[in-house]
C-alpha cells in the first residue's frame, strides 16, 4: 500500500462521470492505497518543508452526491507521501508555476506525477512546437504586424491564449472576419503574454482526436466532435465523444514523442490531433480517460496504476 496525495480542484464538486482525477483516485482506492486530498491553495513552504492542509479520503465510490467521505482537516508534511498526483486544472499561471517550484523539492523521493519541473518546462502549446513536422502553421507573438501577415497568408486562423485550457477563449477568425482586432484587443488587455495563432484546420469538423499516453505508450483514444457551428471540440464546451481507431499517422506521432515524454517523466499525457496535425501536448491535467475506458471497454486508470506501481 502506498500513501498518495491528490493535489486537485475541490473534490466535492467534480463530475464523477467524466473527471479523470476521480477515476484515477477511485482505482487507487480500490487497490488499497491511502489517499489524502488537498487544494493547492493550502500548500506551504517553510524551513525546507512542503506542508499542506487537507483531508484523508475515508471512502470513494461512483455514486452521485455520495462519491467521497473525508476525514477531519489536518496538516501533513508532503514528504511523508509516496506519490503526489499533480492534477489541478490550468490556467497555467504564476500560481501554477509556483506550485511546481514547491513540488520539485519533493520529487523524486516523493514521486510527483507529472514531474513538476517538466510540467513547468513543457507548456502544452509550446512543447508541441518542438515537432514542427507534425504541427499546423503556428505563430506565437504579441506583434500585431506579424499576426496580420499570418492572417493574410492563411486566410482563416484560430487564435487562443497561450496558457488557457478547456476550450476557453478560442476564436475561429474567417477570411473577412471584422472581429480580429476586437479579439486581439481583448487578449492584450487581459494579459501581457503572447497569444498563439494557428492555421485553421477544416478537418476539425470531423473531430479532434484525444490520445492518452501512459509513460509514452498509447492507452487509448477518442474522437471529439465539435457542436454544430463551433470550431471547439472540447468536451467541457459541448463536444461529443465517439470511439476512435488510430490512423497510421497518429501512431507515428505517438511513437515519435515517446522518448521525449519518457525522458521528461511525463507519465500521463494527452495529445490533441486534428486531421494529420498535432495541435497540443497536454501535460498539466490531461483528461479523457473515462470516455476512452467506456468506448474501448478497458480500464485506463488500471493501466496507469499498473505502470506507476512498477516505476516507484
Amino acid at each position: 500500500m502506498s500513501k498518495i496525495a491528490l493535489q486537485m480542484d475541490p473534490i466535492t464538486s467534480i463530475d464523477i462521470e467524466a473527471d479523470t482525477t476521480f477515476a484515477l483516485a477511485l482505482e487507487a482506492f480500490k487497490r488499497g492505497h491511502e489517499l489524502f486530498y488537498y487544494n493547492p491553495l493550502n500548500l506551504s513552504f517553510h524551513n525546507g518543508k512542503i506542508t499542506t492542509k487537507g483531508q484523508k479520503i475515508i471512502n470513494l465510490q461512483k455514486i452521485k452526491n455520495k462519491h467521497v467521505s473525508l476525514d477531519k482537516q489536518k496538516t501533513i508534511d508532503l514528504s511523508s507521501q509516496d506519490i503526489i498526483l499533480l492534477r489541478q486544472d490550468p490556467p497555467f499561471d504564476m500560481s501554477y508555476i509556483t506550485n511546481t517550484h514547491m513540488l520539485e523539492n519533493l520529487h523524486p523521493n516523493t514521486f510527483v506525477v507529472n514531474n513538476p519541473t517538466e510540467v513547468r518546462n513543457a507548456p502544452e502549446k509550446i512543447l508541441v512546437n518542438k515537432y514542427k513536422e507534425f504541427i499546423p502553421e503556428t505563430l506565437i507573438t504579441r506583434n500585431i504586424d506579424e499576426i496580420i501577415k499570418f492572417k493574410n497568408n492563411f486566410k482563416e486562423i484560430i487564435i487562443k491564449p497561450l496558457y488557457g485550457n478547456g476550450g476557453k477563449q478560442i476564436f475561429h477568425i474567417t477570411e473577412n472576419d471584422p472581429n480580429l482586432f476586437s479579439h486581439l484587443e481583448m487578449f492584450f488587455e487581459l494579459s501581457k503574454e503572447p497569444i498563439i495563432i494557428q492555421q485553421y484546420l477544416p478537418e476539425v469538423r470531423q473531430g479532434d482526436t484525444r490520445i492518452v499516453l501512459i509513460n509514452g505508450e498509447i492507452a487509448g483514444a477518442i474522437n471529439r466532435i465539435p457542436p454544430k457551428g463551433q470550431a471547439r471540440s472540447n468536451l467541457h464546451v459541448g463536444g461529443k465523444a465517439e470511439k476512435k481507431a488510430l490512423t497510421k499517422k497518429e501512431q507515428e506521432i505517438c511513437e515519435e514523442l515517446k522518448p521525449e515524454l519518457q525522458k521528461r517523466e511525463l507519465i500521463l499525457v494527452g495529445l490533441d490531433i486534428i486531421g494529420n496535425y498535432l495541435t497540443e501536448i497536454n501535460v498539466t491535467s490531461p483528461t479523457g480517460i473515462q470516455e476512452i475506458s467506456k468506448f474501448n471497454n478497458i480500464n485506463v486508470s488500471g493501466l496507469f496504476w499498473d505502470k506507476l506501481e512498477k516505476i516507484i
